[in-house]
């Protein structure tokens, strides 16, 4: 396929403003955020807000969802979620601690917090080291017979089933801790098991989410992840 740069380049412009980005990193939450939301959380006014979500929308970063009335903007894809992290991770420097509350905020992001729909964060990294390192999944990111069995039994029979064209396993490289952390189909279905568990639970103002007793206990028992860590 001969690619047309001017595609390219209209993807680029999209993630050239600061405000487009922080709206972006918003929605690596995974949730649907309204307009006046995402205004909220890129400081700027709802107007400006509206213009910006049609860049987004223009070059497909982003998605509009409706419900009755009422409009949503979560990010368009799983594919969308993995460019924002990567150019994150590439180029992404840590923003300037002002207070106790940023450094507190700073610190458990770091250590454990979804990336749209996967687990991140040192959390993640040791998570996907200890899949590949007991067996469960090959260098090459091919899942085993011993990973199909891990998977089985925490999520069920239907673990290993893709509902779309997504890949069962993709790494995607965590931007704080600059190696990869599990994404893919299986990614999904690790965060989707640890929250319905209650292994992990979200932090309100943040993608941080905090780890409970059980899932410390989890991930130790299933993955080897010392307690320390969780």
């Amino acid at each position: 396929m001969i690619v047309d740069p001017s595609s390219v380049s209209q993807l680029g412009h999209a993630l050239s403003s600061p405000t487009r980005v922080q709206m972006c990193l918003a929605l690596l939450d995974g949730r649907a955020w309204t307009a006046g939301e995402l205004a909220r959380a890129a400081g700027v006014s709802r107007s400006t807000a509206s213009e910006h979500l049609t860049t987004l929308l223009d070059v497909r970063l982003v998605a509009l969802r409706r419900q009755g009335r009422h409009s949503y903007v979560t990010l368009a894809s799983p594919d969308a979620a993995h460019i924002i992290e990567a150019a994150t991770a590439y180029a992404g420097k840590a923003a300037p601690v002002s207070s106790l509350r940023s450094a507190t905020a700073r610190d458990g992001m770091a250590l454990a917090r979804t990336c749209y729909d996967h687990l991140a964060g040192r959390l993640g990294v040791a998570l996907f080291d200890a899949l590949v390192d007991r067996g469960h999944l090959t260098p090459d990111l091919t899942v085993t017979a011993t990973g199909r069995d891990l998977f089985e039994s925490i999520a069920g029979p239907d673990a290993l089933v893709p509902s779309s064209r997504r890949p069962l396993v993709r790494s995607c490289l965590d931007w704080t801790e600059r190696r990869s952390h599990l994404s893919g189909h299986l990614g999904a279905v690790l965060l989707r098991t640890a929250r319905d568990r209650g292994w992990i639970h979200p932090q309100q103002t943040s993608r941080a989410v905090t780890v409970s007793p059980a899932g410390t206990a989890a991930f130790h028992t299933l993955f080897g992840i010392p307690p320390t860590l969780s």
